[in-house]
């Protein structure tokens, strides 16, 4: 046999090999999906016969089994529940059963709960709300809020965290909890300017790993600490609890967490079809990828044949106004709820009113002015006139650089143009008018807040429009995003959040005219509306844009970049969480959380000025150790680039954005 041959006739055995390993492996996958599945069966049918032996010892018309584990609730002499001390109230340890089936766990909700704007850090704030609501959303969450923060003796977090008006209605409050009384305390505070009360039990990030609560709460060692989260809730305020989560490991599990939510007192159950968060999990499910809506249908089948009717909201895999009707066909769900669909288009539920017609129906939307077509307020003159100052000021920023110039050449006009000399002439002439128009401005808005004032006890304003109004604007993603600036000027809102709702909905357009970049590097709302006015006007004359090949290099570095450092963390990660299993510790994310949190700008900044030795200590001090430093305080970075062992991240600042945190929950 030649060598060649030889060598062939090893290669075959080693595919022949390869392909025999691979059967085995697949034969014993099948195996254990087999035997999972056979537990899974025997789990629901204990389930199920446990809870018609439950059902049958207590008549659900008349009496409320509170259930937190499988002990029984002690019953006192007259008839009351006696419940855990998680719940105990200081004055009064016993709660009737009476006043747990109140009116907080019904499904007849006095408000339209079928297409809801989730929950979002970052996201789901007053202006971005009011614009959903104009296009479709019937109920809107709150971003996520701590309930221990919300009650603190200092107010400053609940006036930041917590906007709305009258025209933000119905509205859930969306709190992260683990303890009953905080929980209780946070929900009263706000029952008067809500709806409804959440409890979060979905949120994915290592901040809630940290701080114990969203998802990592879904443990069957936090279920009492939950149940009686909802109950002291459900006590404490008139309103509504709903509650937020994920799916359990088994649906068996998420089953039995639901109907001990139920019991508890929650009124709504709000599923994100995907996994409760683990940094161990991959595959399907696993924080990200395809939500498992069939999941979501079984919950409610097996809830509705139980007598365990309760609204079930299904959320996951929604990008178009299709997808919702698909989710809610397939699902049987009583509503949708959507996030990162909705952050790309705010009018996702505007197909719920129908097509337009010959007729053009008039449609009545709640009237949070500004609006583009407010007939009832002044707001929109004031725009148009806030418009001619940016545009004045412009010029006013032209006849400076001109000043300058002149300066540099000692005051001498020969290195002016005649157009330039022609606008140092009128500059006077400009700050009048710009004067002048602040003026008019300030006696309108003066008049505009004396008129609602008068009308605030009149209730929520509402218009009615012509249907086809409403697709025109959707259709024009300009228009969209003024709409957005428009009451984010109205209702101030932070630079970072005004940036990443602008980007999200200009996202193609911004692409396209490369402005991505300009726009994240914002700082004001106007800079964010002088990119805005750009894309207008390449829209307006395509000719007027030139496409910057040196750009378009940077930015693709810039992502290629992005993508590699993502890589390493998740290579990181799963280096750590193998160490942490191989030393048989039991915080698998022990060494996760050791010099790991992200630099600041200003950090940086005022580091760059320190010695090296100094700068060591500094660096390890503020537990950045993870992350190079040498990248982020030499100048010209780091001269390893992609060889380099040490994270490679951006220091954060008032506009940087990690995704997946801004619409955690």
């Amino acid at each position: 046999m030649t060598e060649i041959e030889e060598k062939e006739a090893k290669k075959l055995r080693k595919n022949k090999k390869s392909k025999d390993k691979k059967k085995k492996k697949d034969k014993k996958s099948k195996k254990r999906a087999r035997e999972c599945d056979d537990i899974d069966n025997k789990i629901d049918k204990a389930s199920k016969k446990k809870k018609r032996q439950r059902d049958e010892t207590y008549d659900r018309k008349d009496n409320v089994h509170v259930r937190i584990d499988d002990k029984p609730n002690i019953s006192t002499a007259d008839g009351n529940i006696k419940l855990s001390k998680h719940f105990a109230d200081s004055e009064n340890d016993t709660q009737t059963i009476s006043s747990i089936k109140n009116s907080n766990n019904t499904s007849k909700l006095p408000f339209d709960y079928k297409y809801i704007l989730a929950p979002m850090v970052g996201a789901s704030e007053l202006p971005f709300r009011l614009l959903c609501r104009k296009y479709g959303a019937t109920l809107a969450y709150t971003p996520m809020m701590s309930s221990k923060q919300f009650i603190s003796d200092d107010p400053t977090y609940r006036t930041t965290e917590f906007q709305t008006i009258p025209e933000d209605r119905p509205l859930v409050a969306h709190f992260s909890a683990n303890d009953p009384v905080e929980f209780a305390k946070a929900a009263k505070l706000v029952e008067e300017q809500c709806d409804a009360i959440d409890l979060n039990l979905g949120c994915p990030q290592r901040t809630a790993y940290v701080g114990h609560f969203g998802s990592y709460l879904l443990e069957k060692k936090d279920r009492e600490l939950v149940c009686s989260m909802v109950k002291a809730a459900s006590k404490a305020t008139k309103n509504p609890i709903f509650v937020k989560i994920r799916l359990l490991d088994t649906i068996s599990e998420t089953i039995e967490l639901c109907r001990q939510l139920k019991d508890a007192g929650a009124a709504l159950i709000a599923i994100h079809a995907r996994l409760r968060a683990s940094f161990e999990r991959k595959g399907p499910g696993a924080r990200d990828g395809p939500a498992m809506l069939d999941q979501v249908l079984e919950v409610k089948n097996a809830l509705k044949s139980t007598g365990d009717d309760i609204p079930i909201i299904s959320n996951g895999n929604i990008i178009t106004f299709d997808d919702v009707k698909d989710n809610l066909s397939f699902t049987t769900a009583d509503g949708v709820m959507s996030a990162e669909g909705i952050l790309d288009d705010p009018t996702l539920y505007l197909p719920r009113y129908g097509e337009v017609e010959k007729n053009d129906p008039m449609i009545t939307i709640t009237d949070p002015s500004p609006l583009s077509f407010s007939s009832t307020s002044n707001s929109q003159p004031n725009l148009q006139e806030e418009k001619k100052i940016r545009k004045l000021k412009k010029k006013l920023s032209q006849i400076e650089s001109i000043e300058t110039k002149l300066k540099n050449h000692d005051g001498d006009i020969k290195c002016l143009q005649e157009g330039q000399i022609a606008k140092l002439a009128i500059k006077d002439s400009i700050l009048k008018e710009i004067n002048d128009i602040e003026k008019d401005i300030e006696k309108s808005n003066e008049s505009e807040d004396s008129h609602e004032t008068k009308k605030e006890s009149i209730g929520p304003k509402q218009q009615t429009v012509p249907l086809s109004t409403l697709y025109g604007v959707a259709q024009d993603k300009v228009a969209l995003a003024n709409e957005y600036l428009d009451l984010a000027q109205r209702y101030p809102t932070i630079i970072r959040t005004i940036v990443f709702h602008t980007r999200r909905i200009l996202k193609n357009l911004l692409v396209k005219y490369q402005l991505m970049e300009e726009c994240v590097a914002c700082t004001s709302l106007e800079q964010v509306r002088c990119v805005v006015e750009k894309i207008a006007k390449y829209r307006e004359d395509p000719t007027s844009f030139k496409f910057d090949l040196e750009k378009a290099k940077r930015e693709k570095e810039a992502l290629e970049r992005k993508r590699h450092e993502e890589g390493k963390r998740k290579a990181f990660e799963a280096r750590m969480i193998r160490k942490a299993k191989r030393e048989g510790l039991e915080d698998r994310e022990y060494y996760l959380k050791q010099g790991a949190k992200v630099p600041t700008a200003d950090e940086v900044k005022r580091l760059r000025k320190l010695p090296r030795d100094i700068q060591l200590k500094e660096w390890k001090r503020l537990d950045h150790t993870q992350h190079c430093m040498s990248f982020h305080l030499d100048e010209g970075g780091c001269k390893r680039g992609r060889a380099c062992a040490f994270l490679h991240v951006d220091a954060t600042g008032s506009n940087t954005f990690v995704e997946s945190e801004e619409v955690a929950g």
